[in-house]
């Protein structure tokens, strides 16, 4: 069997696979390279992008922030016109009503002085003399030291009893006169008196014999379940005693089966409006008061 042996050689191969092998090196360098700027981009690129968006962040907060407190600015400044504007219109309120004030009270101390003035003078010419001593007489009398010191070191010592007599002259003419206000007060007194005594009623006068009209007020009512009626008589206490409203309820009751009834056509005034008066000053509710005057107005009454 032949045999065949062929040499190979492999250095072109092992060159190729060298600059193959460099290449792949460079390569590598160069994926690592790129790999790193890489990197380094994305960390440039997130680092301005996280800036980018604190930056937006913070400028809308401070936007916003900034809005709500123009907002809120105008709003107190509006308050603040509008607070001002009434504290000036109150501040004119108060002038005008202090100013009214001290024009009224002006009018009305005025009017009081004017009154005190003319009641003073009215009461002192009520009682003229007593008001006289009582404020001219007594002051003279107390102050008559005052009066008459300057008489003294004038004088010599030979005329000091010419002064006394002059002085107790004096003094006598004086309590002359105050004894003859007081004798016309008391006249005065006495007349006034007599005249009250003949104007007033005596009450002897009271007791004599003579014909009065007395009103008497004469009603039926209903005072349990029986259905049975009863009369009852009220008559006026002005200027009578109790024996005379006795005697007269007796006489009354003795006299009540021969009285004759008819009806009432229409309601007096007089009667209408002394009820009314009565039912408005009840302290009774309003509906009591309305349902009190509706059966008063639809009910008929007999008189005598």
């Amino acid at each position: 069997m032949a045999t065949f042996n062929y040499t190979v050689d492999t250095q072109p191969m092992a060159e190729e696979m060298s600059s193959v092998s460099r290449h792949v090196n460079v390569t590598t360098g160069a994926v690592v390279s790129m790999q790193t700027a890489v990197i380094a981009a994305e960390e440039r690129a997130t680092d301005h992008l996280c800036s980018n968006v604190n930056r937006g962040f913070y400028s809308l907060i401070r936007s916003q922030i900034s809005q709500k407190l123009a907002k809120l600015q105008s709003e107190v400044d509006s308050q603040m016109i509008q607070l001002t504007q009434q504290k000036n219109a109150l501040l004119g309120i108060k002038n005008r009503m202090q100013k009214d004030y001290n024009m009224i009270s002006k009018r009305y101390i005025k009017l009081f002085h004017g009154l005190n003035g003319n009641l003073k003078n009215r009461i002192f010419e009520l009682d003229k003399p007593t008001i006289d001593f009582a404020c001219k007489e007594i002051d003279k009398v107390s102050n008559r030291t005052k009066y008459l010191t300057a008489m003294v070191p004038i004088n010599q010592l030979e005329s000091i009893s010419f002064s006394q007599k002059i002085i107790a002259s004096n003094i006598k003419q004086k309590g002359l006169g105050v004894i003859n206000s007081m004798k016309w007060f008391i006249h005065e007194m006495n007349v006034q008196k007599k005249l009250t005594d003949k104007i007033l009623i005596n009450d002897n006068a009271i007791s004599k014999t003579g014909t009065s009209c007395i009103p008497v007020v004469i009603y039926e009512c209903n005072r349990d379940r029986s259905n049975r009626m009863n009369f009852d008589i009220v008559v006026s206490t002005a200027g009578l005693n109790s024996n005379a409203i006795s005697e007269i309820r007796n006489s009354i009751y003795g006299q009540i089966g021969i009285v004759k009834w008819s009806d009432k056509p229409a309601k007096t005034n007089e009667i209408s409006g002394e009820f009314s008066k009565m039912v408005n000053a009840s302290s009774r509710s309003a509906r009591v008061k309305d349902l009190t005057l509706k059966m008063f107005q639809s009910n008929n009454f007999l008189t005598v």
